[in-house]
């Protein structure tokens, strides 16, 4: 029988027993009452907080997040609680939460100690979300509060050779992108142009007047020949109908 429950039983028998100090024995009981939350609530987080820590050594880490949950809930104040419920949100990959719980942990009054290994934590999960500068800020913290730790020196050179990776990367892609412009810049008015300079070929075509065909010597002087013959033919015709129009004006009588 653990101490909760010898506790009750005791204050059950307290509660029957007659006496004439009854009212001295309410009193022991309201107070045992009142306190008892206060022992029953750290027991009861510290054995989810335990039921945590088995199913997380299965690698069962999506358990042991709810009863890391739970524990919280009846003793907001666990340190080992919000530590490991890190570490559990941390294995199912969600970096995004496990740097908020690292991040408030490094705030709190801790031993150097302690603080070196959220520190240690809060870097690996800004590591994982590519996140390389503040990283590296939380493996420096961590080795200020604990300077021969290999492993954060080994996540440290590790976050500043990600981080040059990426910062390669972006100028590279920058350059990329300046290249792209200033070609689709340079395109366009070419494409322009071209376009102008065939709407202006059409214009000229459309205005222009067709070019008289060329013809020999031997050709122009035939035209010319026919030109006078014509001219010849025309004048007889208007000759003989003036000296019509003569005789009909003579031969009119009154």
């Amino acid at each position: 029988m653990n101490f909760v429950n010898f506790l009750r039983l005791f204050l059950f028998h307290l509660q029957l027993s007659p006496g004439k100090e009854s009212h001295s024995r309410l009193m022991i009981c309201g107070f045992f009452i009142f306190i008892l939350p206060l022992i029953s609530f750290p027991q009861a987080s510290t054995k989810l907080l335990r039921s945590g820590n088995k199913l997380y050594e299965q690698g069962k880490f999506k358990e042991s997040e709810k009863d890391y949950r739970k524990s919280l809930e009846l003793n907001r104040e666990s340190l080992k609680g919000q530590f490991n419920l890190g570490d559990a949100v941390y294995k199912q990959k969600n970096f995004a939460e496990s740097s908020k719980i690292f991040g408030d942990l490094a705030g709190s009054k801790i031993s150097s100690s302690d603080k070196a290994k959220v520190y240690h934590n809060l870097g690996n999960s800004l590591l994982e979300g590519k996140e390389y500068d503040k990283s590296i800020m939380a493996y420096k913290n961590s080795l200020i509060n604990n300077p021969s730790d290999k492993d954060t020196k080994y996540n440290l050179e590790y976050a500043r050779m990600m981080l040059k990776q990426q910062q390669q990367q972006q100028n590279q892609d920058k350059k990329d992108q300046d290249k792209k412009d200033k070609q689709d810049k340079e395109k366009q008015p070419k494409d322009q142009n071209k376009d102008q300079q065939n709407k202006d070929q059409k214009q000229d075509k459309k205005d222009k007047p067709q070019e008289e065909k060329k013809i020999s010597k031997e050709d122009a002087e035939r035209m010319l020949e026919a030109l006078k013959n014509d001219e010849k033919k025309t004048m007889q015709k208007v000759e003989k109908k003036r000296v019509q129009a003569n005789q009909m004006m003579i031969i009119k009588d009154w």
